[in-house]
């Protein structure tokens, strides 16, 4: 990781992360469907960031955006050969739930703080991700007209549009400003939170009705390409209350 080696010791579990397990295994042990188990968990969950098994989990990204997936997946860890597997792969790896719930009954069940936040990793990762797939997307379509088509320059150009400056040139600033040391390589932790921090680099330099123009394109191009997760507000949050 880019980050210096954190103490491994001050990611211990809390109170509240050894609570949502068990209330997770008992769920899934009294006959309740084992993904509203889940989503109780996730709302009792308390710690920001963890090592377990020697890997980093990092839940909640520059203190407001909460990466909730990544959750589910050390929280399914802890069950494991207890749930179906074709509706666990199918939630983990591709992001379809089991059940079709409301947005409000999600909100309720993981609390209005990680929703919020919830919704702040949806916007500043998810849909931040989206916006740099359909500009690239874009290039290729007027490349291949032009019949100049060079797979490699299309994020170069993406970021250009985009953020009016190189992902090089971007990543080193954010990496000042995040005291992370220089590297050829990126984790994905790491990749998350550049992310993020382009989602707020992008709102802070460009007017509203281009980040809306930018947000709605992300969004259909979600749409356009089978996204799942429908848990969706019509603006960001940026914050924690």
């Amino acid at each position: 990781m880019s980050k210096p080696k954190s103490d491994e010791k001050s990611f211990q579990l809390t109170s509240l992360d050894d609570e949502a397990i068990r209330l997770f295994h008992e769920a899934i042990a009294s006959g309740k469907h084992w993904y509203m188990g889940l989503l109780e968990a996730v709302g009792r969950w308390g710690s920001a960031e963890e090592i377990y098994q020697g890997r980093h989990y990092r839940y909640l990204i520059d203190g407001s955006a909460f990466d909730w997936r990544l959750l589910a997946e050390r929280l399914c860890e802890t069950v494991d050969g207890l749930l179906p597997e074709k509706e666990k792969s199918d939630f983990l790896l591709r992001g379809k739930p089991p059940l079709d719930i409301t947005k409000e009954q999600f909100q309720e069940l993981i609390g209005q703080i990680k929703y919020r936040q919830y919704l702040n990793y949806f916007y500043g990762v998810t849909v931040e991700d989206a916006i740099l797939l359909s500009v690239k997307e874009e290039v290729r379509k007027e490349r291949l007209i032009a019949a100049l088509v060079k797979e490699e320059d299309t994020t170069a150009e993406a970021f250009l549009r985009i953020y009016g400056d190189t992902q090089p040139v971007l990543l080193e600033q954010f990496r000042k400003e995040k005291l992370y040391r220089r590297s050829r390589s990126i984790s994905l932790s790491e990749l998350k939170e550049f992310t993020y921090w382009l989602f707020l680099y992008r709102i802070m330099h460009n007017d509203k009705s281009r980040v809306a123009s930018d947000t709605k394109k992300a969004l259909d191009w979600l749409n356009r390409n089978g996204y799942p997760e429908k848990l969706i507000i019509t603006r960001p949050l940026v914050g924690n209350s």
